[in-house]
């Protein structure tokens, strides 16, 4: 690990300025699905809660960044969350069950913003960092794992078209980035989370080549 951190070390700049392209750029996965959804005129197996999480996630890491400080930060989870407001538009408006799709899980999102907001002010100035930082990692891979809460059926079924595979597929390539970016930090906490985070991708990723996707469907209609 050592060795492989002072290897990496001469490229910090190019991997974490890479590394915050794509991140942006993973944002507009989502136009993908969407695209789907207007093609197809319905949101038949697709779920919303990539979109709908994706803004409670933003949300929060930007309190994240206004803790921190840091600018870049607060400028891509800006961009995160009016991108993913806008794709939560598009499902609303070819969804049929908006209540059960959108509103119910929005409603959840909304009560743990609160709570976790509320947390950070009341929470010791010393030790919010950390905490909340936890917090956000731990909600992030949740997200990043919420296509795989089907896995029995998919399997049983042989049908992926619950996993959207644009989204996968883009945070695989910023999850491993991001891995090699915390090698050349040599920073524990958040190598775990993104390597945690890569493996999740890979496994939907499979899913999907193994399966077939909904995307594929569209595209052969």
């Amino acid at each position: 690990m050592e060795s492989l951190h002072t290897k990496l070390l001469p490229y910090k700049e190019l991997v974490g300025g890479i590394a915050s392209v794509v991140t942006i750029a993973q944002f507009f996965s989502g136009a993908v699905m969407c695209k789907d959804i207007h093609n197809r005129k319905t949101t038949k197996g697709v779920s919303a809660i990539p979109f709908v999480g994706a803004v409670i996630i933003g949300i929060l890491v930007f309190k994240y960044g206004l803790l921190l400080h840091d600018d870049a930060m607060l400028r891509v989870n800006m961009a995160s969350v009016s991108l993913n407001l806008c794709y939560v538009a598009v499902f609303l408006y070819y969804c049929e069950n908006t209540w059960e799709d959108v509103f119910k899980p929005a409603s959840y999102g909304i009560v743990l913003v609160a709570l976790l907001l509320g947390y950070a002010e009341w929470e010791m100035p010393e030790k919010i960092e950390y905490r909340y930082g936890l917090l956000v990692t731990i909600l992030q891979l949740l997200l990043l794992a919420s296509p795989l809460r089907d896995l029995a059926n998919i399997i049983a079924t042989k049908d992926a078209s619950s996993i959207p595979f644009p989204i996968a597929f883009m945070a695989a390539i910023v999850t491993f980035l991001w891995f090699i970016y915390s090698i050349i930090l040599n920073n524990i906490f958040m190598l775990v989370q993104n390597f945690v985070g890569f493996v999740l991708c890979i496994v939907q990723i499979s899913l999907v080549l193994m399966y077939g996707s909904h995307l594929e469907e569209g595209t052969t209609s």
